[in-house]
């Protein structure tokens, strides 16, 4: 149980939270949480308790947009409600708000894989990476596995094979559980098997989540989802990104100018050096479909993917 915005904030950098909608939907929840025990007694008071937790809260992780966004949420509620001049009644418009990521995200998904749903065949086989379940959202439904289940859900047999995902091994631990609760069949591979599998019919498209989505399309994943972008593309097999509208970013108008996470080696390593970037950019014409909340999104996605986020409205 985390019970004060630092250890929230720790938990997010040490992907005890991980998954770009709980990330998002976690750093809400701590925000709401830090300044539910500020011991301020004046609105001003808590707007600088609440200023410090949110910079605490944005130097987690740099790459899911769904952190900043979230942020910025609960910033604009703050400046929205200042005025009642009654700091326990912020701190309940803080919480509220809090509350609502987290129900909006669990209809989010619910959205993305009603929307996803026909883009897999009955008697598919996904190939999918790292883990956009429900171990990763607010909900039991998840954004990848969400269209997955979605599939499921409209009577069609689907098998999947995951990625153990490396170094985290977020396929092998997270995916391949999730699926095996939900009795979906479902087969383990590593990361450097994907080609192989490809190459010998065993794939029939992949679908992968997104930490932050650029105007143009180009799409920010768990490193190694560039690498199965370009296998996929030689196989001629479709790779379809899942993600909420949260997870845009129409700021960055293409994906170098995502920033990318590099953490600590020693999770990679510890007898050598070692290069642990978390994600990479997969570029949008590698991506055959876009799938939101909103429907299904198709190249060019600077026309198709919506011009405002959720935290624009």
């Amino acid at each position: 149980m985390l019970r004060s915005y630092d250890e929230v904030a720790e938990a997010i950098r040490k992907m005890v939270i991980r998954g770009a909608p709980a990330i998002g939907v976690a750093a809400a929840m701590g925000i709401a949480l830090g300044a539910s025990q500020s011991v301020g007694t004046s609105v001003a008071d808590l707007d600088d308790d609440l200023q410090y937790i949110c910079d605490v809260m944005s130097k987690t992780r740099p790459t899911a947009v769904n952190l900043f966004w979230a942020i910025e949420r609960m910033r604009a509620t703050f400046q929205k409600n200042k005025q009642l001049n009654d700091v326990e009644k912020v701190k309940k418009t803080l919480v509220d708000e809090a509350l609502a990521i987290f129900e909006e995200d669990i209809a989010a998904n619910r959205a993305i894989g009603k929307h996803g749903e026909p883009l897999i065949p009955d008697n598919a086989t996904v190939l999918t990476h790292c883990n956009a379940g429900a171990l990763a959202t607010a909900g039991d439904y998840g954004t990848a596995l969400g269209v997955i289940r979605g599939a499921r859900d409209a009577g069609k047999k689907v098998a999947v094979i995951a990625d153990e995902t490396r170094p985290f091994l977020q396929g092998l631990r997270l995916t391949a559980w999730e699926l095996a609760k939900d009795d979906i069949p479902v087969t383990v591979i590593t990361d450097n098997m994907a080609g192989h599998v490809m190459k010998g019919g065993k794939v029939d498209a992949v679908v992968v989540g997104a930490d932050r989505i650029a105007a143009n399309g180009d799409t920010a994943n768990k490193i190694g989802t560039y690498g199965l972008a370009v296998l996929a593309a030689h196989h001629g097999l479709p790779l379809v990104v899942v993600a909420p509208t949260s997870t845009l970013d129409p700021s960055l108008a293409t994906g170098e100018a995502i920033p990318i996470e590099e953490r600590d080696g020693a999770e990679v390593s510890t007898r050598f050096a070692a290069r642990n970037p978390a994600f990479d950019v997969t570029p949008a014409d590698l991506v055959a479909a876009i799938v939101t909340e909103q429907g299904i999104h198709r190249a060019p996605y600077g026309a198709s993917l919506p011009r405002e986020t959720a935290a624009a409205r």
